[in-house]
């Protein structure tokens, strides 16, 4: 239990970093009056801040493995651009708790049916009765939040 604290703590920081990052794109899409810029410059300064991190922990020449990694692997950009875009267009429509709320029910399921598969090399783990009713909780949560 001790050695998933920090790995916990550090993706609950990251889940309200993403809950605060949705307004403030949105708010950016509002002041360029389009979403679509809005996620292209959050996406900019977020390589920016990437690629210097890189550059001085030393990991630059990792970038030349590219050329061999499997072309389906680059998808990540695309559903992670899908993602910003998604959810800075829909936070003015939907409001915050309701567009996090659907954004994490859509994770979830599909985290279930990938824990389920084991896809991408990674460990099997058992849909217990436990998990779905989690799942539901969070569809109840939706559904709540818009009343």
């Amino acid at each position: 239990m001790t050695q998933s604290l920090f790995p916990l703590a550090v993706i609950i920081l990251a889940g309200s970093l993403a809950a605060l990052q949705a307004p403030v794109n949105a708010a950016l899409g509002a002041s360029l009056g389009s979403g679509v810029a809005a996620a292209t410059i959050s996406f900019g300064v977020g390589f920016v801040v990437l690629l210097a991190i890189m550059l001085s922990s030393g990991e630059a020449d990792h970038l030349g493995r590219i050329a061999s990694v499997n072309r389906w692997l680059l998808l990540g950009g695309l559903l992670g651009a899908f993602y910003v875009w998604a959810i800075l267009w829909t936070i003015p429509l939907l409001g915050v708790v309701t567009a996090i709320t659907a954004m994490i029910l859509g994770q979830l399921v599909v985290a279930l049916l990938l824990d389920a598969i084991g896809p991408f090399g990674l460990p099997v783990h058992e849909v217990s009765l436990p998990r779905v009713f989690g799942v539901v909780l969070v569809g109840t949560g939706l559904i709540l939040s818009k009343i």
